[in-house]
């Protein structure tokens, strides 16, 4: 599955399918730059970049 890794906060997120307009499923990057996110594998930026996974995008994740 592809994600977007917030490369400041090292969280990784579900991409926005639903909404056209936001890069991710929660929202929470529609205020960074294009320069501060990357699209990946979920695993991959789990793995290669030691990335959390968000709580709002992933129900076994936690919560914020």
């Amino acid at each position: 599955m592809e994600g977007v890794l917030n490369e400041r906060t090292h969280t990784v997120h579900k991409k926005g399918l639903e909404n056209p307009y936001s890069r991710t499923k929660c929202g929470a990057t529609n205020d960074l730059g294009h320069d501060e996110l990357r699209t990946v594998p979920v695993e991959r930026a789990v793995d290669d970049f030691d990335a959390c996974r968000c709580g709002r995008c992933f129900a076994d994740a936690g919560g914020y």
